[in-house]
């Protein structure tokens, strides 16, 4: 077992005082101290300043490069309060033999949730008539969109994916899905079936990103997938940002070749540029990366966070 390391948690990471405490009391117990910042910093100089001391540390989704971690000589454990760890160099990180464990399944129902509200945002131009009733307009003949009946694609089939098409099936859409993972083709449920990228991007009447982003998911919902869809179709993105080609996304949404998106995630963390091209395309829904931002998922991710921490320590 190992004892007397220093843990750091370089942010907040949503936690109370009542829970530092906690933490404080629980890595006591294997001589442990354990401190946390109470701000995010993000710049490298901040962060080395941060890391450099500490062998154990807690971090959520602020990247972490070789430039940082080659000044930080002390790290043997990074708790990644996240489910994704593509913002952190892995590869230096294997180099150096630190190990990585992430918070995975804290946001499963937080961002499945969040996927169906995109949906019905955008089939029922919710946010829309919001801003046109503020602005002493009226439905206007206006008639939104089922989702009922209609065909969902999922692309991606972990634990979100599969938390998700199972909401869908409540609603009584139904399900086609696209997963890289043979494995996960024992996945069997009523109304869900098994199809490539291509006829998933054509069939569907929604499409729903939760793969992670890798060498090969990278850009997976390009330019020519975009244009397989039907022009009634809709985007929905809970995932990771470059999954899918922004640019060709935007086009597809101001040329009238898809109806909709709903997006929660983007090639970097919000704020994003005034020019960043989904800003300004036609009926897309934007919200700054708030899928796995719940009171209950922050309660489990600390949860999962330290208990990862007491894993490694007993080993």
């Amino acid at each position: 077992m190992k004892e007397n390391l220093k843990i750091v948690a370089v942010e907040p990471i949503g936690i109370s005082e009542a829970r530092e405490k906690e933490l404080k009391e629980r890595f006591a117990k294997y001589n442990c101290s354990f401190s946390m910042f109470h701000d995010r910093k993000e710049d490298e100089q901040t962060l080395v300043e941060r890391i450099a001391d500490n062998d154990i540390v807690i971090i959520s989704n602020i990247p972490l490069k070789e430039s940082v971690l080659s000044k930080c000589e002390n790290v043997k454990l990074l708790a990644v309060a996240f489910t994704g760890i593509d913002h952190i160099d892995q590869n230096y990180c294997k180099e150096r033999g630190i190990e990585i464990v992430n918070a995975s399944g804290y946001a499963t129902e937080a961002v499945s949730e969040l996927a169906i509200g995109l949906m019905l945002d955008v089939l029922r131009q919710i946010s829309f008539m919001n801003n046109s009733i503020r602005e002493s307009g009226t439905r206007n003949n206006y008639l939104g969109t089922e989702l009922k009946g209609k065909t969902v694609g999922i692309v991606g089939l972990g634990a979100i994916g599969k938390r998700t098409a199972l909401l869908l099936r409540a609603f009584g859409a139904n399900v086609l899905v696209y997963t890289r993972k043979k494995n996960n083709l024992v996945y069997t449920r009523e109304g869900i079936k098994y199809v490539s990228i291509e006829e998933l991007m054509k069939e569907s009447d929604i499409i729903s990103v939760h793969t992670p982003l890798t060498e090969e998911t990278y850009h997976l919902i390009n330019k020519e997938h975009l244009s397989l869809c039907k022009p009634s179709a809709i985007i929905i993105n809970t995932a990771r940002g470059n999954v899918i080609d922004m640019q060709a996304l935007s086009e597809a949404l101001n040329n009238g070749k898809i109806a909709g998106a709903g997006i929660d995630v983007y090639e970097k963390e919000p704020p994003l540029e005034e020019n960043h091209p989904l800003l300004n395309a036609k009926n897309c829904v934007c919200v700054p990366h708030i899928a796995y931002a719940t009171k209950e998922s922050f309660d489990a991710r600390i949860d999962i966070v330290a208990h990862n921490i007491e894993s490694w320590l007993q080993k």
